[in-house]
């Protein structure tokens, strides 16, 4: 009996069904042996790892709810080697192209990841008796956008893997996928500290891997430029849409905004943010909520992911305002 699979090339490809199970092995991280150096910190050495409980590296704190919710996820490190060994001939190709000899470069490869989370609407049971969960759910993923090199004794570094499809669902690859309210400040916390905590201990370690034949090392840089504003509202802890501040980037209120269009300019930072969450949490200065709310500029959560303060959808509005 002869089955069908769509490898990520998006081909039809018709194989027996052993061969499928094996193929579909090797596409699902947890099959290629790595090393970090050094080793990630709080971060268990093994490497092939499946999938893994949504909140597998949380450890609870006095002031965090308990997360009740149904989530499940790749460890990040892991699905990250998958999608390297993915592109495996496309970096031997690049490197060829570029006229560099494989087996001289085997360090200095770093890989820019772009990072996107967002709601999936309403994914509730209509009929049926299924499990009571939340009826929202939220997706996690990244995408490999390039891959560079900078060789021994060369100051630039060299492009050889540019991602041509960005948006494409080929290239967007699941890291963790939750039954939560985008909007449920704490659960969310919960679910994606640990991918952050990952994230982190990546980003002072690099990965040994088997490209080509040749271990390898890789640096990753995260930029976390696929959240929708409500997302970056979200994991900066600032208060919805719908407040007086109305900007993700700077501390600018409605007022403002439509005196002064064109003047705004990048303010935040996700360290000031925390400050602030630790202003609104303590109250220093025993001021009333609305003086308090006024310091720390619409801030009202604890931030939990750094986000990259690139353009949002209001500047362009007033951008296109005016135009």
């Amino acid at each position: 009996m002869y089955r069908t699979v769509k490898a990520t090339s998006g081909r039809q490809i018709f194989q027996p069904l052993h061969t499928l199970r094996s193929a579909e092995k090797e596409l699902l991280p947890g099959f290629h042996q790595f090393e970090w150096q050094p080793a990630l910190k709080n971060v268990s050495s093994s490497w092939d790892v499946g999938i893994i409980n949504g909140l597998s590296g949380w450890t609870a704190s006095v002031d965090d709810v308990p997360a009740d919710t149904i989530a499940r996820r790749f460890r990040y490190d892991v699905a990250l080697v998958s999608a390297v060994k993915d592109l495996e001939e496309d970096i031997m190709e690049g490197l060829r192209e570029r006229g560099l000899d494989d087996s001289t470069c085997t360090s200095g490869f770093t890989v820019v990841v772009k990072e996107s989370c967002d709601g999936m609407g309403d994914v509730s049971e209509k009929h049926g008796s299924g499990p009571a969960v939340p009826e929202k759910a939220v997706r996690f993923s990244f995408t490999i956008m390039s891959i560079n090199i900078r060789a021994e004794g060369e100051e630039d570094a060299v492009t050889i893997f540019q991602e041509q499809k960005p948006n494409s669902e080929l290239s967007c690859r699941p890291l963790c996928l939750m039954f939560v309210d985008e909007s449920d400040h704490e659960t969310l916390t919960a679910i994606l500290g640990p991918v952050v905590a990952e994230r982190k201990a990546m980003l002072e370690s690099r990965l040994i891997l088997s490209v080509g034949g040749l271990l390898r090392s890789f640096r990753f840089f995260f930029r976390g430029t696929g959240y929708d504003e409500k997302m970056v509202r979200e994991m900066e802890g600032l208060e919805a849409s719908g407040s007086t501040y109305v900007c993700t980037l700077c501390d600018s209120t409605r007022a403002e905004a439509s005196q002064n269009m064109v003047l705004h300019s990048i303010t935040r930072s996700h360290t000031e943010n925390l400050e602030r969450y630790e202003m609104w949490r303590t109250n220093p200065f025993s001021e009333s909520a609305e003086e308090l709310r006024d310091r720390v500029k619409g801030v009202s959560a604890k931030p939990f992911m750094e986000t990259q303060p690139t353009l949002d959808a209001l500047h362009c509005d007033i951008g296109n305002a005016t135009e």
